[in-house]
């Protein structure tokens, strides 16, 4: 009897304590491209992923309230500003997390720190914001055009691609990624023969390939993404670019296959922060959010980061109890290793970058793939600590100078 009335005035103290628990409110925004050339590679799965988390978080933690909200930046610094502005101010948005477009990622690490918010990089790829323009506000979690530009160049200037020609799309990243890539060719012993820019979302590139052509370069390089990167290489097989020289596309993701068609496609190499197909881990979490996808798409890295970027940020907020002071929450996540079952363990550095390996995808023949999205087989692994800058090199201000 005595046993009975332990047990039950201990279910009872933990009821209580559990219904006097501080409640704690969080709203995320998650700032994508909705509607046009990215909306694929993030928009409506980028949303999808960051409910996944937020699920997967307040299941086992009923004290944080999250509401999630998302809006379309339309590939427009003007209009992402916009956008930020109006979340914090008005809408009492705590963090904004994808952004699939490096001018309006800056545009928006700025308004974020001067509110004091939280941002979490997960779409845009710009450098520099791990680099020069980094800030206590924001973090960088899946690629950035530095370990892009540096493996894929490296690796084709020792397979014999000396001379490289560059299409390029005429904004922050294109011209972040073309100079990371420049630099790196360069640094290896290969040459530059030229460049060409290209509006964002132009639908014709003949013009452009042609120059490409004409330069007679052993690499055509494609510093572009998305719709952009997935037109540019349909229209170069169309003018046979690929008989006489060397067709890289310096960001390539599991979407652009599909679009491509494999017989386009196969053998390109990408260098991918995660791929869906890796483990059992990975393959039980993309089944679970190629059903909540309005498409019915698997995920791409860009996607699987918001997951974990999400999952991360609600963790600290979790640690500190709170979602208001932007700067604390930053600090907290840098402090705590993250974990997740899509990108594993890893952590984020003073300059904001999330540390993880990266992976050099080769898309798969026709008769390799099994199914729609059997697109691509590992060919190499790049550790964490190689994958990205190194911590002095990136000209952070908020890196201690020994």
């Amino acid at each position: 009897m005595k046993r009975t009335l332990g047990l039950a005035a201990l279910a009872a103290a933990l009821a209580c304590g559990a219904a006097n628990a501080q409640q704690v409110d969080v709203k995320i925004g998650v700032l994508s491209d909705m509607s046009s050339l990215y909306s694929d590679v993030g928009g409506p799965g980028s949303v999808a992923a960051a409910k996944l988390a937020i699920a997967d978080f307040t299941k086992d933690h009923p004290n944080v309230k999250v509401d999630l909200v998302s809006g379309d930046h339309q590939n427009k610094p003007d209009i992402g500003s916009q956008i930020a502005n109006q979340w914090y101010d008005v809408d009492h948005v705590d963090m904004i997390v994808d952004v699939p477009n490096s001018g309006v990622a800056l545009a928006v690490s700025q308004v974020t720190a001067s509110k004091n918010k939280v941002f979490v990089v997960s779409g845009a790829a710009a450098s520099d914001l791990t680099g020069p323009k980094c800030n206590a506000n924001t973090v960088h979690w899946t690629y950035d055009t530095w370990n892009l530009a540096n493996g894929t160049g490296k690796a084709l200037v020792k397979t014999g691609g000396d001379t490289w020609f560059f299409l390029t799309a005429d904004y922050a990243f294109g011209h972040d990624l073309e100079k990371q890539a420049s630099d790196e060719v360069t640094r290896s012993g290969g040459t530059i023969r030229g460049s060409v820019r290209h509006p964002l979302g132009t639908p014709d590139f003949s013009s452009f390939i042609l120059q490409a052509q004409a330069s007679k370069a052993d690499v055509v390089a494609f510093a572009n993404a998305g719709g952009d990167t997935v037109n540019a290489i349909k229209q170069a097989a169309d003018f046979d670019v690929g008989a006489n020289q060397k067709i890289v596309a310096l960001i390539f993701d599991l979407q652009g296959v599909p679009a491509l068609g494999l017989k386009t496609a196969q053998g390109l190499l990408a260098l991918n922060g995660w791929y869906w197909d890796m483990n059992d881990q990975t393959r039980a979490w993309s089944k679970r959010y190629q059903e909540r996808h309005p498409k019915k798409m698997m995920p791409n890295h860009m996607q699987a980061g918001v997951y974990s970027a999400v999952l991360h940020y609600l963790k600290a907020v979790d640690k500190v109890d709170s979602s208001t002071d932007g700067k604390v929450v930053v600090a907290a996540m840098k402090s705590m290793p993250t974990d997740d079952p899509v990108f594993g363990k890893g952590t984020i550095r003073e300059d904001g970058r999330h540390m993880h390996p990266m992976y050099l995808l080769q898309v798969k023949s026709p008769a390799e793939s099994k199914s729609e999205w059997d697109v691509f087989k590992i060919a190499a692994t790049i550790p964490a600590e190689k994958a990205f800058r190194p911590l002095a090199e990136g000209g952070c201000p908020l890196v201690k100078k020994n």
